[in-house]
């Protein structure tokens, strides 16, 4: 993740969708130097968006079988 993130930094866009929040994302890495090189290319230049609600797409709009 570190490779892709290093080469698109500050030369192209790049969506994340996650549903951790970036302070979760430590733990999940595992290594907490190369979670705070992720997140340090991440974060200071992002938008977060928020998506609250007790269903689920799936739930609302009929897709569980």
């Amino acid at each position: 993740m570190l490779e892709i993130v290093e080469a698109r930094h500050q030369s192209g866009s790049t969506i994340f969708c996650s549903q951790f929040a970036p302070g979760g994302w430590h733990s999940k890495i595992g290594e907490s130097t190369l979670a705070d090189a992720i997140l340090d290319r991440i974060v200071h230049s992002s938008y977060t968006i928020t998506i609250e609600g007790t269903d689920s797409m799936r739930k609302r709009k009929g897709l569980i079988n």
